[in-house]
């Protein structure tokens, strides 16, 4: 079911199904390429319209979208007999091919994380894939949409929201207290969707912890029973509000590691220990071997912030001032593929009823 592009790639075409297939709830991730084809969009009956919108496995290394939602409708199966959900529920199943793999995405394809409507990233079949996605799910109407992830370095629990607005601050809170607002990277699946509907990315911890997916189930299972999100404010007690202000990257022709011997850059070993901690200005990141090596930083513009936030110090990489980063990782190819990390600024706790961001339209 997949056509060849004129590079000789296959070309995903989207699946939409209105029942379960047999057999997709005994489907471990690795498997789901052979009984599906590929990325699918799933639509479940509930007792309440419009349906809640979910997404997993954007990453093909990311399970825990797609072991919550299993676990979900396996629970609802034992306790009904059949499915008999109080919300309806719109399932998208994503890169599948990666998760076969157990790959963030495969050589040669583009992140599916970056190429929802309002993508930066020069067009492919997959922006066509999402932007159908899209369309569909305009068309049949959203209560809410949730994007599920895992990370690679050591976080919290967190969600993530693209608009600062009460619903989705509520719909945020509902996972964590701790709630990251971004405008960048684009082509994200959670701001593509928050022009429809209130839309959260949910970060769920490492890939393999039981805790990320019993979490997310019960979040998952919390939703479908929502009858409305509110509109009153969130009571500043109760949510701790981040800004993403910057991200880091390893230009390709700098070599790096972790420890003080390792290519150009030598990162600290532990270095994902620091996500999610206020740290002070002159905290270390790493060793420069290299006098020319340099990590690029990134606002929400596209402009370089490197020597506001960091500074070369008798070949010590150090902070220039007090920052909070987050998904800072030691995985290598993630870093390549992606980014070092982010960093973040306490968001003030005044939420009027809608901000729509000043970053490029997405």
């Amino acid at each position: 079911m997949n056509d060849l592009d004129c590079s000789g790639m296959a070309s995903p075409l989207l699946r939409e199904r209105d029942v379960l297939p047999g057999g997709l709830l005994d489907t471990e991730t690795s498997a789901l390429a052979a009984l599906l084809g590929g990325p699918t969009l799933i639509h479940l009956p509930g007792e309440r319209e419009p349906p809640l919108f979910v997404c997993v496995l954007l990453h093909g290394n990311e399970a825990v979208g797609w072991e919550a939602v299993r676990a979900l409708l396996q629970d609802n199966l034992r306790q009904h007999g059949r499915l008999r959900l109080p919300r309806a529920l719109s399932l998208f199943l994503g890169n599948l091919a990666a998760a076969a793999q157990g790959l963030r995405h495969l050589p040669g394809q583009p992140d599916y994380n970056r190429v929802w409507p309002g993508s930066e990233l020069p067009e492919t079949a997959e922006h066509a894939l999402m932007a159908r996605v899209v369309e569909i799910m305009a068309n049949r109407g959203i209560f809410a949409s949730v994007d599920l992830h895992n990370n690679t370095g050591r976080n919290p629990h967190y969600a993530c929201v693209n608009v600062i607005d009460n619903p989705s601050l509520h719909l945020a809170t509902l996972f964590s207290r701790t709630v990251v607002y971004f405008t960048r990277p684009m082509g994200v699946q959670s701001r593509a969707m928050s022009r429809l509907c209130p839309a959260v990315t949910l970060e769920c911890g490492k890939a393999g912890e039981r805790h990320g997916v019993e979490h997310a189930r019960d979040y998952l299972a919390a939703c479908l029973h929502l009858s409305a999100l509110s509109e009153h404010p969130v009571a500043p007690h109760d949510i701790d509000l981040f800004h993403t202000v910057a991200q880091i990257k390893v230009p390709t022709e700098v070599s790096f590691g972790f420890g003080p011997e390792s290519g150009d850059i030598g990162f600290i070993p532990d270095l994902d220990q620091l996500n999610f901690r206020e740290l002070a200005a002159g905290t270390t990141l790493g060793r420069a071997r290299n006098p020319g090596a340099r990590l690029e930083v990134q606002d929400e513009r596209g402009r370089d912030l490197a020597a506001r936030y960091l500074e070369a110090v008798n070949g010590e990489l150090r902070l220039r001032l007090p920052v909070m980063p987050s998904m800072l990782t030691c995985n290598a190819l993630v870093i390549r593929q992606d980014c070092l990390g982010y960093l973040m600024e306490r968001y003030d706790h005044r939420v009027p009823h809608r901000i729509t961001s000043t970053a490029p339209a997405g």
